[in-house]
C-alpha cells in the first residue's frame, strides 16, 4: 500500500507497517461546541484545513444532537453523506417529505439544502467539496471476516470503529482498532477485517480526488 501519504505535506505515521495509514484516537479529535451539542473532528484534509472557513476539501465529523429540533447549517459549497450510530432521526430538505434515519443508514444530500432535523442522536459524517473531491460512505457490519477490495480512485479510506473492535491486515501487517478509533490509509491492497469476540460496527468512507484536483 505505497504511495503518497494519507496527509497532504505530512509523513505517514505507518509507513513500512501497513503500508501508508494513520492510526488516530480520540485524544486526536477536535472537539466543539454547537447549539444543539457536541461536534468531534475526526479527519480534515488538507491537515490543518479549518472547518469556520470553509477551506476544506473533505471533512469526517460525529456530532451529537441533543435537541429535539435543529436546522443543518448550510454548506452550499459541499455535498454531505450523515447516518446516524445511536438515534433515530427525520430529516426535511428544502421543506419537502419527510425522510426517517435509523442508526447506521447512510443518506447523502446537498449542503446547500435547507435541512431541517427532528430527533436526538449521535451521528456521522462526511462533507465533500463539491468541485474537488468525491467518495461513498458506508456502514459495515463485522460478523465474520470481510474483504475491503481496493478502488484504483480512492486517495484515502477511512475506517471507524463505532462498537466493538477489529483487526485490519493488509500484505504489510496488521492493527487492531477499538470503539472510537480511526485508520486513515492509503491503499493499494485488499483489506481484511475481522471482528473480536461479540462483532463490530464500522463506517466505512472512500475519498478520491476529481481530476485536475490534489487532494
Amino acid at each position: 500500500m505505497k504511495g503518497k501519504s494519507v496527509y497532504p505535506g505530512s509523513e505517514p505515521a505507518g509507513a513500512g507497517r501497513m503500508g501508508v495509514f494513520r492510526k488516530l484516537r480520540p485524544a486526536d479529535y477536535t472537539v466543539s461546541a454547537w447549539s444543539g451539542g457536541t461536534t468531534t473532528q475526526i479527519a480534515i484534509a488538507p491537515e490543518g484545513a479549518r472547518y469556520a472557513e470553509r477551506d476544506f476539501l473533505w471533512r469526517v465529523s460525529s456530532a451529537t444532537v441533543e435537541l429535539e429540533e435543529s436546522d443543518f447549517t448550510p454548506l452550499p459549497d459541499y455535498l454531505r453523506q450523515i447516518a446516524t450510530l445511536e438515534g433515530e432521526i427525520t430529516l426535511r430538505h428544502n421543506g419537502g417529505a419527510p425522510l426517517r434515519l435509523r442508526p447506521y443508514e447512510v443518506h447523502a444530500f446537498d449542503g446547500a439544502d435547507d435541512t431541517h432535523s427532528v430527533g436526538r442522536c449521535r451521528d456521522f459524517n462526511l462533507m465533500l467539496r463539491r468541485d474537488a473531491a468525491e467518495g461513498e460512505m458506508e456502514a459495515l457490519r463485522l460478523d465474520g471476516r470481510y474483504v475491503v477490495a481496493p478502488d484504483p480512485g480512492t486517495e484515502t479510506l477511512l475506517l471507524f470503529c463505532a462498537e466493538g473492535g477489529c483487526t485490519v491486515t493488509d500484505p504489510g501487517g496488521r492493527e487492531t482498532l477499538q470503539a472510537g478509533e480511526t485508520l486513515l490509509l492509503t491503499p493499494s491492497a485488499p483489506l481484511t477485517l475481522e471482528p473480536e469476540h461479540g462483532g463490530a460496527r464500522l463506517m466505512l468512507c472512500r475519498i478520491r480526488r476529481r481530476i485536475g484536483q490534489n487532494l
